[in-house]
């Protein structure tokens, strides 16, 4: 099928009543205290402006972020860090955490408690459930991830690197999400980057996680006297991380588009039905880390709220974005290429306008992940130095 659009007439945004009323820098105040971490770049990309025919394009490049490859590793150690501060220290959730003092108290917990085994628990596609693993090696814990029926054997792995239990569970993220949620106990945090009734704190915890990206494109925007965003690309899976940037972007005059696979398009599908709604599965595409069939209770109401444009695509729109990214000396997986393949698909298609773009537009793209899954990484460059 053509990549979809849908554009939405949009009352004056309202963030009341989500939980996402204002923003703060303390996830990045907590972030810059985690061994190794570093700003990550922020790029301009020419060939990127002149296909696409507007003033210029910049990609947030989390291709290596914190020893991972990906921003992911932003929210689950924040969310992490906090759900431990708050379940297991039974801390005052108020004062400012640092990795330091936390990894010490953790310390102090297990030698004091050695018939317990504190661990954490997540569902995944791959790069979030790596990102808890990681924190949880820091911390000395132990981690277990699950992650649906066709999870990439290289993301697997990358898991079982970390020092994690990895079990692959049959069916959708979705199912590993629902799965992980009966591993709860006192015990075991699930650190999930999706909601459900009765489950949000962490969540919230997660997206809030995600606003250090933001925060530094701001930072490097002003450091550089570059122009600011006129347009803001987003993927989206259950919609956190679409989220965090539209909350950051909110009040700014920023556009914002949302992109999903066609083939788990619930954000799109939500927007059109007027409430949330489930697409089912199998969720097959190559962009793993955006096969989600039912967006985040908590993150949806933001979306709903915020978002101006969704655009839903093929996998077969990767391998030219793949080829275009790298010959711009930026490595990036199947979903962190999304938002450019989006709109490089328009435009070769001569549909531009349905993104609002224009000679005068400066674009903000997040390269969300690097690679993940080496094999299809070689084929989509193949493919696209082919096509």
């Amino acid at each position: 099928m053509p990549t979809t659009t849908y554009l939405r007439d949009l009352d004056a945004p309202d963030l009341h009543g989500t939980g996402f009323d204002s923003d703060s820098r303390a996830p990045q105040a907590f972030h810059v205290t985690l061994p190794g971490f570093e700003r990550t770049d922020l790029l301009e990309v020419p060939a990127l402006a002149s296909a696409l025919g507007v003033r210029a394009v910049m990609v947030k490049n989390e291709a290596l972020r914190a020893s991972l490859p990906s921003f992911k590793i932003l929210g689950a150690s924040w969310a992490s860090g906090r759900a431990i501060w708050r379940e297991w220290l039974g801390a005052d959730p108020t004062v400012p955490i640092e990795f330091g003092p936390l990894r010490e108290a953790v310390s102090r917990l297990t030698v004091e408690q050695p018939d317990r085994e504190f661990m954490l628990v997540a569902a995944t596609d791959g790069n979030h459930g790596r990102g808890v693993a990681y924190f949880a090696r820091q911390m000395g814990l132990a981690a277990w991830i699950l992650v649906p029926e066709g999870t990439a054997q290289a993301r697997i792995d990358a898991i079982a690197g970390e020092g994690a239990r990895v079990d692959v569970v049959d069916g959708t993220y979705d199912d590993a999400i629902a799965a992980s949620a009966q591993l709860a106990g006192p015990d075991r945090l699930v650190i999930s980057d999706t909601s459900w009734d009765g489950y949000v704190t962490t969540p919230r915890d997660v997206i809030d996680g995600y606003s250090t990206l933001f925060y530094e494109v701001d930072d490097q925007v002003a450091e550089r006297a570059l122009p600011s965003p006129t347009h803001v690309v987003l993927q989206a899976g259950v919609g956190s991380f679409a989220a965090a940037g539209l909350r950051h972007f909110v009040g700014r005059g920023v556009d914002s588009i949302i992109v999903e696979p066609s083939t788990a398009n619930c954000l799109m599908a939500s927007a059109r039905a007027g409430d949330m709604t489930e697409v089912p599965g199998p969720h097959r595409s190559a962009m793993a880390g955006l096969n989600c069939g039912l967006p985040s209770l908590i993150a949806w109401p933001v979306v709903d709220g915020l978002a101006d444009r969704f655009i839903a695509i093929d996998d077969d729109t990767l391998a030219g974005a793949t080829v275009a990214l790298a010959d711009a000396g930026i490595e990036s997986g199947e979903s962190g290429v999304a938002g450019a393949a989006a709109l490089l698909d328009l435009a070769s298609t001569g549909r531009l306008d349905e993104a609002g773009l224009g000679s005068d537009s400066v674009v903000l793209f997040i390269n969300t992940e690097g690679i993940t899954d080496p094999v299809n990484y070689e084929r989509l460059l193949t493919a696209g130095a082919d096509g």
